[in-house]
């Protein structure tokens, strides 16, 4: 028998529930911060930030997951992720740990509904009494509908 591989992950919170995406999509972790916001966007969109002079589309995961909303406080922070060409940020309620977890310990997901949410998962990571939701963020981002946002390129004027 080969020895089990490991993968990394950023672990969050929505809620009371864990997730995880890969380390290697995560570029950096900040504070939640003000979010200009922009007009017809879909709900989950809370708007962009200015990053360091790059703008960057910021999503609620929660909105997005038609989760319970909450306030946000000192734990709330954007995750800034690059899935292919896409950099955005999605907002959790609480950043706890980049973790090391052996892929034997990766479940595939229940076939709960026929409904699509469940293909926005790769696994649910077990370990001792925790169970981590893993994001396939490659199949999340698209439904994220950030090609509805205004572009601004097409709008300035030369």
């Amino acid at each position: 028998m080969g020895a089990s591989e490991e993968i990394q992950l950023v672990i969050f919170k929505l809620g009371d529930e864990e997730y995880g995406v890969p380390v290697h999509n995560v570029q950096e972790i900040i504070r939640m911060t003000e979010v200009t916001k922009i007009p017809k966007t879909p709900k989950h969109v809370s708007g962009v930030i200015n990053r360091r002079g790059d703008i960057i589309p910021i999503v609620d995961l929660k909105q997005f997951f038609e989760l319970p909303r909450s306030e946000q406080d000192d734990d709330t922070r954007i995750i800034v992720v690059e899935v292919g060409n896409e950099v955005l940020g999605i907002v959790v309620d609480h950043v706890s740990e980049v973790l090391r977890l052996s892929t034997d310990a990766i479940e595939p997901p229940p076939r709960l509904s026929e409904r699509a949410e469940a293909a926005y998962f790769t696994g649910i990571g077990k370990q001792e009494d925790r169970l981590i939701m893993l994001l396939d963020l490659h199949k999340i981002v698209p439904d994220f509908e950030l090609e509805k946002m205004p572009s601004f390129q097409d709008s300035v004027v030369s």
